[in-house]
């Protein structure tokens, strides 16, 4: 039996948990571990490796495409036969992916698409359209009347998972805007478009660049603020808000609730961080879309370790990467609110209830 090697690099810090020696079967590379999803992530896999025989290395890119390159060369040297990556940024992670695919390496691209080369072989995700649309759908289905404000907030312009999201928003939002349940409030390239039920890559772009918070905390605070001071009284009220994650998500409502105006918010996110499903329980966060983690990680090392041992792997469908079809297998969500999170969340023992405060609030 091969021995278990596991290297967690943080920012400045490295934990071996067992003796290394000898070459790694599989690299593992994380975009950052300042955000909690990613945590997530490290740790699920930890959970997971247990279970098997082969040697594992986890490596964090720091938010720097330089760095996961680095990565990359790095397990690749150690004699890598699979790499599980999430991309800091898509085209970019091409270059670093296409030197493992020349080294005999297979690619895996974990959570998000590397956009504009063929050194990919799969694609292990979740519906990142069905996200979208989800988000959206319960905006839609917790307004009424018409002239809701609507404010959107989208990802990062160089992850291909942020206009996957936003298309699936728009599928179902769009609709709500043309017979004018909704009113858009903070986006012109949205208002341009508004009277369009599908959108091209360039259009998404548009809107995308407009409201984009780069996935970064303080830039969803400075875009809310900026919104906020645009906005007339009769633009605020009782907002609806499309927010692409937990973390944004977070960020966004408490600036909205800090404006004497905003009466009321309903607000979206995505990936049931712990903060943000405290914040579900206290009523301050809407609800999010649960993408769980266990699932996912599990799909990974089980197609990883599927080509170790040379046996046929099962997808579910594929996504054009812009220069392949990738075949991809991909993962469920469900959407989680005040009505189910105690079965969703806390049943299913994603979390422990004892790490939160007021559970007794949603009985």
């Amino acid at each position: 039996m091969k021995k278990l090697v596991v290297l967690f690099l943080g920012v400045f810090a490295v934990l071996t948990l067992s003796a290394c020696g000898g070459a790694v079967d599989i690299g593992i590379v994380l975009p950052t571990n300042d955000e909690p999803r990613w945590v997530q992530d490290e740790e699920r896999f930890e959970a997971l490796l247990d279970e098997t025989d082969y040697s594992v290395e986890i490596l964090f890119s720091d938010g720097d495409t330089a760095v996961e390159r680095s990565n990359v060369e790095s397990l690749v040297a150690q004699g890598i036969k699979v790499l599980i990556i999430t991309a800091q940024d898509g085209d970019a992670a091409a270059a670093a992916v296409e030197h493992a695919k020349a080294e005999g390496v297979t690619v895996i691209a974990y959570d998000r698409l590397i956009t504009n080369t063929d050194a990919v072989d799969y694609y292990v995700t979740f519906d990142s359209i069905a996200v979208g649309e989800a988000q959206a759908q319960y905006l839609v289905d917790n307004a009424t009347g018409t002239g809701n404000p609507l404010y959107l907030y989208a990802g990062a312009a160089s992850d291909n998972n942020a206009f996957l999201f936003f298309e699936g928003a728009w599928n179902v939002l769009q609709p709500k805007i043309a017979d004018g349940t909704f009113e858009l409030i903070n986006s012109s390239e949205a208002v341009n478009h508004r009277s369009k039920a599908a959108l091209t890559r360039d259009e998404l772009a548009d809107i995308i660049d407009q409201v984009t918070t780069n996935w970064d905390f303080n830039e969803a605070i400075n875009k809310a603020e900026a919104h906020l001071t645009e906005a007339t009284a009769d633009e605020k009220g009782d907002v609806f808000i499309l927010a692409p994650n937990d973390g944004t998500a977070r960020s966004i409502a408490d600036t909205f609730l800090d404006d004497n105006d905003v009466s009321s918010i309903v607000i979206t996110g995505q990936d049931a961080e712990r903060a943000s499903i405290q914040y579900i329980i206290d009523d301050i966060q809407s609800m999010t879309v649960f993408k769980d983690v266990r699932i996912l990680v599990e799909d990974a090392m089980t197609v990883a370790v599927d080509v170790l041992e040379a046996n046929e792997i099962s997808t579910t469908g594929s996504y054009d990467n812009g220069s392949i079809d990738v075949p991809s297998i991909q993962t469920d969500v469900i959407v989680v609110d005040r009505n189910n999170v105690l079965e969703v969340i806390f049943d299913s023992g994603y979390y422990d209830e004892d790490d939160f405060d007021n559970i007794d609030d949603l009985n």
